[in-house]
Parts: structure tokens; sequence; C-alpha cells
């Protein structure tokens, strides 16, 4: 039963408004608004929700990526995915990284309230809008025998640091770790999606959906 929720978006007036419909129409408690998916992280660790509210897209690290952790991290934390996009690529990714569900931005309160309470009694839930992609998709996984993500995690982070423009002393400050080893993981990054400059990754990185640069 879900009771506790984190918001995690990085536009502050929608993250407000979110809070206000579910709060005002619901007996669920909204524990902590995060701007970007390292705060959610940090904030499931801390509050221990039920259920986080996911922007797939935000800075520092994007919904997919915090989708992943949380769901290594953290036990029986639910991840409902509300985007603004319906590209396969976003869709695909958060829903394998362990998403329980998906919601278009455009979708009205009472499509957010079904959600609330489909995964509150331990379904999935797709919003009508991407249910055919999402059927699309596993049609063709099937057929393409789905090979798996060659970037590892970490890799991902540096990734979408790199793409939204931080410096290397920026991402090792970021992620607590040395230069030297930012370089090494930048230069394995380009080896392995075989690109030769930044702006080349920047690109990949758009690409792929880990990050929109929005």
């Amino acid at each position: 039963m879900i009771k506790r929720i984190i918001i995690a978006d990085d536009h502050s007036l929608f993250r407000h408004g979110l809070k206000a419909i579910i709060e005002k129409s619901t007996k669920l408690e909204v524990v902590m608004e995060a701007a970007n998916g390292k705060e959610a992280l940090e904030g499931c660790k801390k509050y221990n929700p039920d259920l986080v509210i996911m922007d797939v897209t935000m800075p520092l690290m994007n919904g997919i990526e915090a989708t992943r952790k949380i769901i290594k991290e953290c036990e029986n934390i639910k991840i409902l995915a509300l985007s603004a996009h319906v590209d396969r690529k976003f869709i695909s990714e958060i829903l394998s990284a362990g998403a329980s569900g998906y919601l278009h931005k455009n979708c009205n309160q009472q499509q957010l309230l079904d959600a609330l309470e489909q995964l509150s009694n331990g379904n999935m839930y797709i919003c009508p809008d991407i249910t055919g992609i999402v059927v699309q998709d596993f049609v063709q996984n099937i057929k393409d025998n789905h090979e798996p993500q060659h970037l590892t995690s970490r890799e991902y982070e540096v990734l979408q640091l790199v793409a939204e423009g931080h410096s290397t002393k920026e991402i090792a400050e970021n992620l607590h770790l040395s230069v030297k080893t930012i370089e090494t993981h930048r230069m394995h990054i380009m080896e392995k999606v075989n690109v030769t400059s930044v702006a080349a990754l920047t690109k990949y990185a758009i690409r792929e959906g880990i990050t929109a640069l929005e």
C-alpha cells in the first residue's frame, strides 16, 4: 500500500502542482520534492518512501539512472515515470530500469490518480497514449533478443555530466572520484560508443535518451 511519495522533477512549479493534486485528492503524503535524480536517490535513503514519481530527463542524474539505483539500493520502492516524452527510447529504458508505470505529462488528474491506485494495488500502469509503443517495443525486443547495455552504471553517470557541459574537475567532485578516474571513464565511453569528441558524445547522449539538455 502506497502512503508516502517523493516527487522528482526539475521544474518546481510542476512539482508543487503534483503535490497539491495528490494531497488534496488522496490520503497520500508527499514527504519530499527532488529537483534531480541524485536528490531523489538521497531522499529515498533518508525517507524510505513507498513511491517516487520520477521525471525521465533531469540534470546531474536523469530519471532512468536514478531508477536503476533506487531499485538496486532501496527496498520496496515503486517508480512511476512521468515525462513529456513519448519516444520509444525513453519509455523502454526507464521501464527496463525497473519503473512500474509510465505517465505522459499531458495526462489528466484522473489518470494520475488511477496510476497511483494501480501501483498501490501491486499492478503496473501505462497511460493509454503510449500503450501501443510499449507493445511494439516488447515485440521488437523479442525479435532482436534485446542486447544488454554496454555502458556501466558509472559510465552512464559520467556520460550525462559530460554531455551537460560539466568540466572534468566538476564531474570528479560530483561523483567523489579523482580527475584521472573521470578521464579514464570518458576515454572508455568514447571507445565503446565509437566517437572521438565531446560534441559527438553529447549528440550520442541526447539520441540515446541519457540527457535531453532541456
